[in-house]
């Protein structure tokens, strides 16, 4: 799995997926990670983890990403405007 950081929050994240896991299956397939890379209908793409995708509003914009912040290890917010 790729490491990168989350472009909402910074906190460190795993994307599932990649080269690296083109021939492992079973338990450990790269399956799982702990963000997902989104394109938005501004034309913005982001990677992000689950807590941020789970603050956002429905219909996203980078400005949105760009008020995401990290709570805790669970959970993110979107900050003042």
């Amino acid at each position: 799995m790729a490491r990168d950081s989350c472009d909402g929050c910074g906190r460190p994240v795993s994307v599932a997926g990649g080269i690296a896991n083109l021939w492992t299956f079973g338990e450990d397939d790269g399956s799982e990670g702990s963000a997902m890379m989104l394109e938005f209908e501004d034309g913005s793409d982001h990677l992000l983890c689950y807590p941020c995708i789970a603050a956002l509003p429905d219909e996203p914009t980078a400005e949105d990403v760009a008020r995401l912040e990290q709570i805790d290890e669970e959970s993110s917010r979107l900050g003042p405007v």
